[in-house]
């Protein structure tokens, strides 16, 4: 993943950077991050952007809202400002995402698997939606394809509905205190799951053994209420998140190597030899809080802490 900094600057945001999960933990310390360590040594930190457990939305979702000129929360209408961006008419209607996915269904809860262990098809995608539609339209609801993991739909029942991203609510045990509180879309939930039961779909799922789609999962609610921003959004790579959502810390570890050889050592470069530094930005992303860095001019103290003070990673961690 190659940066290329605009005349605005280049602003690197990492969901996931760190986990509190004791695993991940013990791969992070041993982990050697050369071109990030220099990094946060030569870079500035910001105010920490914190939020309590309840709070619907995740570190790196209110920083791509402020970064896109969005309202960062509780409602943020990223489905809204993915249906401008794609060229859709979007500055009136309400928008949400409708992610297809599966529920564990168990004797005292149900959680949520992460997107990416359905693998779903362009083609499998296609024929849900197309079975799902007239359900939705029913009440008021028009599903429109965007990618085989995620659905674009507009709806006034999105208006002010607040709701918490697929990633947000991975992990987090029960999933009914994060599920949308408007009872139609409950009801929705409801019936798509006997609808997907005995879907073509799901039965040619099953004879491979792959995961099947038994409901979905409403997120990025809400309507534009400003113009989008013109401004280059964050580079913002997956595969920390992906990863960490799996509790797959091998791959985890894998991936922070990668990123560490590639689009840290590329934003070093910006700040070391691209012109004015204040066009680096770098934020890192744990569960609850979010860090950014920015190449501003650092104090005489800032510049002693860095040389005889905890190391920055170390910093990272605990902050994160």
């Amino acid at each position: 993943m190659k940066i290329n900094p605009d005349n605005s600057g280049m602003h690197v945001l990492i969901p996931f950077a760190v986990c509190r999960d004791p695993a991940a933990q013990q791969v992070l310390s041993g982990l050697r991050l050369p071109h990030l360590a220099q990094l946060l040594a030569r870079l500035s930190p910001l105010p920490l952007d914190t939020a309590d457990e309840s709070n619907p939305t995740l570190p790196h979702e209110r920083v791509l809202a402020r970064a896109l000129g969005l309202p960062s929360g509780p409602q943020i209408p990223l489905a809204a400002w993915q249906a401008a961006s794609s060229g859709l008419e979007a500055n009136t209607q309400a928008w949400a995402f409708i992610t297809p996915c599966h529920w564990n269904l168990g004797q005292a809860q149900i959680t949520l698997d992460p997107t990416q262990v359905l693998a779903l098809t362009e083609a499998e995608s296609r024929a849900l939606l197309a079975a799902m539609q007239p359900y939705f339209e029913e009440d008021g609801i028009t599903l429109v394809y965007e990618n085989p993991e995620r659905w674009l739909a507009h709806g006034e029942v999105f208006r002010s509905l607040v709701t918490a991203s697929p990633e947000r609510v991975v992990g987090q045990g029960d999933i009914k205190p994060w599920m949308p509180s408007d009872p139609q879309l409950r009801r929705l939930q409801n019936e798509m799951q006997m609808l997907c039961y005995t879907h073509p779909v799901n039965e040619a799922r099953a004879e491979r053994g792959a995961y099947p789609v038994n409901s979905f999962w409403v997120s990025g609610s809400g309507v534009l209420t400003t113009s989008i921003s013109t401004s280059t959004p964050p580079l913002m790579p997956l595969p920390l998140m992906h990863a960490a959502l799996q509790q797959d810390w091998l791959s985890w570890g894998q991936a922070w190597a990668q990123l560490d050889a590639t689009v840290f050592a590329d934003l070093l470069h910006v700040v070391e030899k691209d012109g004015p530094p204040e066009r680096a930005t770098l934020t890192l992303c744990g569960e609850r809080s979010a860090q950014t860095y920015t190449a501003t001019k650092r104090s005489l103290v800032h510049k002693i802490m860095s040389l005889f003070g905890p190391k920055p990673i170390e910093i990272m961690r605990n902050q994160l």
